[in-house]
Parts: structure tokens; sequence; C-alpha cells
């Protein structure tokens, strides 16, 4: 078993043991969705009330995951994040806090799939590419390069699309959408949204 789905293994005992609904994203989702990459962490988002938060990490510690900060509390309400270490893998892993709105979309809409035998609710492909634009770093714009590349006869192009206008609207921002259309044009020939 590979160290990443070891750690996923241990992480999806835990989190299912506590009811906790999850998904993976990050670059472990691109690998999955075919885009080779290195990379050394593990991104999850879960969705848990604020009281649940100290009863998680107890119980995640007990399951060899160590905290990689020491106030907990201060950091979680800066970032949104409990980083953790695994510890008998050496991987970083990084529980993303969901909030309301876009998260619990892709929280819903995540898919599970098989990896070496452990079931993983994973980020949709056409929800990544959303986060990987709303993110808008170069690694980022070419994990969507490299995506499209690799799904773009299972990918719904026409959603992606319709949730960047959303978060436009949302952010009242105007760069989404193009920034997807000047992405995807240089990745492969995509129908037109127009």
């Amino acid at each position: 078993m590979s160290p990443v789905v070891e750690l996923l293994r241990e992480l999806s005992a835990v989190l299912r043991e506590r009811g906790v609904s999850w998904y993976l994203f990050g670059a472990q989702a691109v690998v999955l969705y075919g885009l080779p990459r290195l990379t050394a962490d593990v991104d999850v988002t879960v969705r848990i009330a604020r009281g649940e938060v100290m009863p998680l990490v107890a119980s995640l510690r007990e399951a060899g995951f160590a905290l990689r900060v020491a106030d907990v509390d201060d950091f979680l309400s800066r970032t949104q994040v409990l980083p953790f270490l695994h510890v008998s893998s050496g991987l970083p892993l990084d529980l993303v806090v969901a909030g309301s709105g876009l998260e619990e979309e892709f929280l819903r809409g995540a898919k599970e799939l098989d990896l070496e035998g452990v079931r993983v609710p994973v980020i949709r492909p056409e929800d990544l590419v959303v986060a990987k634009i709303l993110a808008g770093r170069p690694k980022d714009l070419a994990d969507v390069r490299g995506i499209l590349r690799v799904q773009l006869d299972a990918i719904d192009l026409a959603r992606i699309r319709e949730v960047l206008l959303l978060l436009e609207e949302a952010l009242d921002q105007s760069d989404l959408v193009s920034a997807f259309e000047l992405v995807s044009t240089s990745s492969a020939q995509l129908p037109s949204a127009r």
C-alpha cells in the first residue's frame, strides 16, 4: 500500500467513526485524475462543527497523526486548516474545515473512488478545476491544463463555466471565466461557451 493510501485509510477510519463528511482535493486529486505530479502532502476538506474540532484532533492523535502547530484554536481561526503529520508515512496532512457555500457544494458532489481497496471521496474534476482557477497560482493553472487534457471527454465544461460565473457575481470579480478560457485554450481545443 502506498504511503498516501495508508494515510487515507487511517484517516478514513477516524472520520467514519466520528461521522465526519469529507473529500480529498488538491495535488492528490490532480494525480488521481491522471496528471502525474510530484507532491508530498495530502489535502482533505472536512465538515465539522466548531465544538467537534478538539475531539477530532484527539481521535487523530490516537490514530497516529501529530499536530504541526502548537495553538490549534489560533491557527484554525486564522486559516480554517488543521495541519497534521501522519507519523508512520511522514506525510503532511492538511484538514480544511469546510465553510458554507462552495465547499458544501463540492462535498455534496464528491465521488467515491477505490484506491488500493480504500474507498475515498474525491472532489469531482469540474470542482477541482473551479478551485484551481479560484486559487489562480501558476501551479494551479498548470494543473487545470493537465486535468483538461486528460479528462476532456469526461468533464462538464458548461458546469465549470456556470460555477465560475456564479463566483464572479458573488465575489464581485470579472476575471474567473476569462482565466478559465485562457487556460483551456492553451491546453486543448475546447468547445466555446459562446
